[in-house]
């Protein structure tokens, strides 16, 4: 696992801004956790923090996929009274990462959470329950963006979770 950063590195991942334009130079390079605190607030948007970062250079599919599943039960505590086939999906999720459920279980879990999702009402309900949904899908890296674009409303506490991974 890569535990610096580098200009050439973000220029790579085809940001849709200029490292220049946020302060970077072309000469960057810093460990994770400096870069997260630097630009966390300087980025377009707070995605483009985690966009940078849940990648296999960055973190093991484990702990994307425990991030994924962090994220989505931080989106649940958002609604009153989540549908059990959300929290079941994170829950399965969670043993896949830990090598403690099969595929076979966590596409069974991705479909009740993706039925609870069309089966609710509101919009924060209809995310919530989403999140939960791609916390249980095959890729950790599909997974995990789809998850932090769902829970907008908490990025600032998705990325204080991000910096434990590194």
């Amino acid at each position: 696992m890569k535990t610096k950063i580098t200009y050439k590195d973000l220029k790579a991942m085809h940001p849709c801004y200029k490292p220049e334009d946020i302060g970077i130079t072309k000469d960057y390079v810093a460990t994770i956790p400096e870069f997260i605190k630097k630009y966390r607030n300087k980025v377009k948007g707070k995605g483009d923090i985690m966009w940078a970062l849940c990648r296999k250079e960055y973190m093991t599919e484990k702990n994307m996929r425990l991030f994924a599943v962090w994220c989505a039960r931080e989106s649940l505590k958002l609604i009153d009274k989540p549908d059990e086939r959300s929290i079941n999906a994170c829950n399965v999720a969670e043993k896949f990462a830990n090598g403690e459920a099969t595929q076979k279980e966590l596409n069974t879990a991705r479909c009740a959470a993706w039925d609870a999702a069309w089966g609710v009402a509101g919009n924060a309900a209809r995310g919530a329950a989403r999140c939960a949904a791609w916390a249980a899908v095959g890729d950790a890296r599909d997974t995990i963006l789809a998850v932090v674009w769902a829970a907008w409303g908490v990025q600032d506490a998705q990325i204080d979770k991000l910096l434990t991974y590194f």
